[in-house]
């Protein structure tokens, strides 16, 4: 039997769509080493969510308004926040493996 994932409704559709699709771009092929670039010339974490988002990060790879993800994910309830989490933690760990060695600093965990 293989793990499914339960599906838990969202409230913000359109908010949450919003972001969804401003993390999506980041992780694409054209973005994503510049994305990595930008954190680490932030001392950035990759895992850490909230600093990325108040760093505008996501915003500047985006090419979003800046403060527009900050903004989108505060206005989320609790479990729209989680899913937009594990959405991102999911999308960091499909990063190519080159890039990931490139960028090892990024995703250590201490």
């Amino acid at each position: 039997m293989a793990f499914e994932q339960a599906t838990i409704k969202i409230d913000s559709e359109q908010a949450f769509d919003e972001l969804k699709a401003a993390v999506l771009q980041v992780f694409t092929a054209d973005r994503i080493t510049k994305y990595l670039k930008k954190l680490s010339s932030q001392n950035i974490r990759i895992r850490d969510w909230d600093a990325i988002l108040a760093a505008g990060t996501i915003d500047v790879i985006a090419e979003t308004k800046l403060g527009a993800a900050r903004a989108l994910y505060e206005s989320f309830t609790v479990s729209d926040q989680g899913q937009m989490r594990e959405l991102y933690l999911s999308k960091i760990e499909e990063v190519d493996q080159a890039l990931r060695a490139r960028f090892a600093k990024l995703y250590r965990y201490y």
